[in-house]
């Protein structure tokens, strides 16, 4: 078994990407453009120009934010310690979603906070859809359901989401027979099921979306450049933030970027960018936790349905994709400490298995241990610290 370093999410960078597509409608050729400059040019250019912003963070949300500022007119920097999309980026589900089980909770808990947060994600995902054909498509996922009352209620719950979406539905969702849920997903556990549900989400190459982004920001003339750590943020006479001392990982050679603002978009590692800021008493904001996903042969799933567990041991959800003609299955919540290197422990993959092993044919069971695993990847995702509990069970929403 194996562990994959480095990846990326595109969470919160949809918006962005629709702004810059409904910005380029006229299609720029970029083939008469001079190619991206260099590494040594991007660190002349950081070292000898002043910004309008510097973005820390090369993951998803920075370089959307990178692209999002130098497309509006600014002059935008930004550095990354590792590569882009090297981190929790690279390690999502590969789902672009509205979160259907926060429209459950909105629903239930009358919170119009969470109601429009699935709104603007499921606005969002088409516009992602809309922008990046070549990144992401249409998902069909299916819901088997073992209960007669329960295939109803799913039924209502997916229609209520393609309701919510309307004008940005991908296709509505459907009843489908024991029959038809058996032909559709062969390695079903047969035995008492009643029926299945059908609803539709987007899916998405996360981390050629985080890298197309930085891409485009380079090309828009952004001073983008990896493996640059920050040491420090600069204050002027006045206590304002002025840039950032970094320090090239691959040289050594340390430098100063000046910029009137910076954006932290540092993910799991926000409060070691604000107390660089505000000191070491600040209070810190970031609740870390770690989810994990396990890789395994494409033969579990078929290659144009994913598999949703809406009601695991725990009370969250497990999705079972294919994806790349493999299968991911995922993910869990476990509160840690960030670094730079999660690992998955034995008691989460264990989870995971166990949740999925019940939806599928006893046949197979025998072979669905870790011999069946090729690789494992753990993203760390932030949450606020106001969220108590697993972090999954409370909406994730922004904060400035």
């Amino acid at each position: 078994m194996y562990k994959v370093v480095g990846a990326l999410s595109a969470v919160g960078t949809v918006g962005v990407l629709n702004t810059y597509h409904a910005r380029s409608k006229d299609r720029k050729d970029y083939s008469g453009l001079p190619p991206v400059p260099n590494r040594a040019e991007q660190i002349e250019k950081l070292k000898s120009e002043e910004f309008d912003v510097l973005v820390i963070g090369g993951g998803a949300s920075g370089a959307g934010c990178v692209l999002d500022a130098q497309t509006r007119g600014l002059k935008a920097a930004l550095v990354e310690r590792g590569d882009f999309s090297s981190g929790t980026s690279s390690k999502s589900t590969k789902l672009i979603h509205g979160g259907i089980r926060y429209l459950q909770n909105a629903i239930f808990n009358l919170d119009k906070e969470q109601y429009d947060l699935v709104c603007e994600a499921l606005a969002e995902r088409k516009n992602m859809l809309d922008a990046a054909p070549h990144l992401s498509a249409a998902l069909p996922i299916m819901i088997p359901v073992y209960q007669w009352w329960r295939l109803f209620y799913y039924y209502a719950g997916t229609l209520l989401y393609d309701l919510v979406s309307w004008s940005a539905r991908l296709k509505w969702s459907k009843l489908i027979s024991k029959s038809t849920a058996m032909e559709e997903f062969p390695m079903l556990r047969e035995k008492n099921l009643k029926g299945a549900v059908v609803y539709y989400d987007g899916q998405q190459n996360d981390a050629r979306m985080n890298v197309m982004l930085a891409l485009s920001a380079a090309r828009e003339g952004a001073a983008t450049l990896n493996y640059t750590e920050v040491l420090e943020l600069n204050h002027d006479a006045e206590g304002r933030i002025a840039g950032a001392l970094c320090r090239d990982q691959i040289t050594g050679e340390v430098f100063e970027v000046s910029a009137k603002g910076v954006i932290n978009a540092t993910g799991p590692y926000t409060d070691s960018i604000r107390k660089m800021d505000q000191g070491e008493g600040v209070e810190e904001i970031c609740s870390p936790s770690t989810g994990v996903h396990i890789v395994l042969p494409g033969y579990f799933s078929p290659s144009n349905m994913g598999l949703l567990d809406p009601q695991t041991s725990d009370g969250r959800i497990i999705f079972f994709l294919p994806w790349e003609q493999y299968t991911v299955a995922g993910t869990t919540d476990t509160p840690c400490v960030p670094h730079d290197d999660p690992e998955a422990s034995e008691r989460e993959i264990q989870f995971i298995l166990g949740e999925i092993d019940g939806y599928l044919d006893c046949n197979i069971k025998v072979g669905f241990h870790f011999s069946v695993i090729f690789i494992y990847y753990v993203g760390i995702r932030a949450f606020f610290r106001s969220a108590v509990g697993f972090p999954s069970r409370y909406y994730l929403d922004k904060i400035i």
